[in-house]
C-alpha cells in the first residue's frame, strides 16, 4: 500500500473524491504502529484543509465508538476504497447503502457524545505528542536525562529539552514525574499554567476545567499562568488552577491520590462527574453521564482500575443511576 497521501485532484469534471471515504482509509492505515513516512504523509494530508480535519474526526468517532463493528467495516471497505482511489479518472460509483448507514450511525452517536461532553478533536493532540498511553494502559517512560514519567491511562505529552529548561507539555490525562536533579529546571506545562522544579516527585493532572498539581516529595513551584504568582508546594500538598487563577494549597493523602499507579482509583467526597471522568480513561469505550444533578453527588471509595464495568456496577448500587449500553462501546448513565 502506498505511503503517499491519496490524490485529491478533481474527477468527473469538478467533482472531488469523497473526503469521508479518504479519511476512513487513512484511519485504517494508521492502526497499530504506522511507519514515520506514513504518519508524515497523513499529517500532510490532514492539515491541507479544515475539511480534512472534519472528515477524519467523523471517521475517528465511528471507529472509537463502534470499534468491533467499525473494524469489520474497515476491512470490508478497504479493497473498494483503494479501488476508488485508483480509479480517480473514472466516473465515481454511487456510495453503497452500507457506507451511508455507517455514516448515519456515526452522526447520531456524534450528536449524543457532543451533548455528553466528549470532544473527539482532543485526539488530534496525539499527532504532536512524543508519548501516548491508550485507554486502560499505564505507561512508564524514561527521558534522556534519566527522569522517569508514569503516564496515566489515555494520556499524552510532548517533550522539549533545551539549554535553559527541560520542558514537558501535558496534552491530555495525567502523569507522575520522578525528576532527576540538575541545574536546568524541569517545567511541566498544563492548561496555561506550569509546575517548575529541579528534582522531585509529583503529579500533574488535567481536569475538565484546568489542572491540578500534587507533590509527593520535594518542592514544586506552581503558576496558574506564565506571569502569575508562584505558589511553592511541599510534600503532601496539592493545588488546582484554571483560567489563569489558582486555588488554595491543600494538604492531601498522596498515597490515595497517586494510587492509580498501583491499579486503584481512590476518591474522597469527589463529585460523581469527576469520578466517571477518571474511570473513563480505563473504560474500553466511552462513559456518558446525562444527568447534571447526578454529576454533583459525592463519592468516596477505592476501586480497581482494571475492571471499570465492575466499578460502574458498584457506583450504580450506591447512587442509583440507570445504565444503557450503546453499540457495545458507549455506556450511557442517567
Amino acid at each position: 500500500m502506498s505511503l503517499t497521501p491519496p490524490p485529491l485532484h478533481a474527477v468527473d469534471g469538478d467533482r472531488e473524491p469523497d473526503l469521508d471515504q479518504v479519511a476512513w482509509l487513512w484511519l485504517g492505515r494508521l492502526q497499530g504502529q504506522p511507519e514515520p513516512a506514513l504518519r508524515k504523509a497523513f499529517e500532510t494530508w490532514l492539515y491541507a484543509a479544515p475539511e480534512h480535519v472534519d472528515a477524519y474526526t467523523r471517521a475517528q468517532d465511528l471507529w472509537c465508538l463502534t470499534q468491533t463493528g467499525a473494524s469489520r467495516l474497515a476491512v470490508d471497505e478497504a479493497q473498494s476504497l483503494d479501488a476508488l482511489l485508483a480509479r480517480m479518472a473514472a466516473p465515481p460509483r454511487r456510495r453503497s447503502a452500507r457506507w451511508i448507514a455507517a455514516l448515519a450511525m456515526a452522526a447520531s452517536v456524534l450528536l449524543m457524545t457532543w451533548v455528553g461532553g466528549w470532544q473527539p478533536l482532543d485526539r488530534l493532540d496525539d499527532l504532536g505528542a512524543d508519548y501516548v498511553s491508550a485507554p486502560g494502559e499505564v505507561r512508564e517512560v524514561t527521558l534522556a536525562d534519566g527522569s522517569r514519567i508514569t503516564l496515566d491511562a489515555d494520556s499524552a505529552l510532548a517533550v522539549r529539552y533545551g539549554t535553559y529548561a527541560r520542558e514537558v507539555e501535558l496534552r491530555r490525562g495525567a502523569a507522575y514525574f520522578r525528576v532527576t536533579p540538575g541545574q536546568v529546571p524541569f517545567v511541566v506545562a498544563a492548561h496555561g499554567g506550569e509546575a517548575r522544579v529541579l528534582g522531585t516527585r509529583f503529579e500533574v493532572r488535567l481536569r475538565p476545567a484546568g489542572a491540578r498539581v500534587t507533590v509527593e516529595q520535594g518542592r514544586v513551584g506552581v503558576r496558574a499562568r506564565p506571569d502569575g504568582v508562584q505558589q511553592i508546594l511541599g510534600a503532601g500538598q496539592q493545588v488546582a488552577f484554571a483560567n489563569g487563577e489558582a486555588g488554595r494549597v491543600a494538604t492531601v493523602d498522596t498515597a490515595a491520590q497517586l494510587a492509580w499507579r498501583e491499579g486503584r482509583l481512590s476518591f474522597y467526597r469527589a463529585p460523581l462527574g469527576e469520578v466517571l471522568a477518571e474511570l473513563d480513561r480505563y473504560y474500553p469505550g466511552r462513559i456518558l453521564l446525562l444527568d447534571r444533578e447526578l454529576a454533583d453527588k459525592r463519592i468516596s471509595g477505592s476501586f480497581p482500575s482494571h475492571d471499570p464495568a465492575a466499578v460502574l456496577t458498584s457506583l450504580q448500587a450506591v447512587v442509583g443511576f440507570k445504565q444503557d449500553e450503546l453499540l457495545g462501546r458507549v455506556m450511557i448513565l442517567r
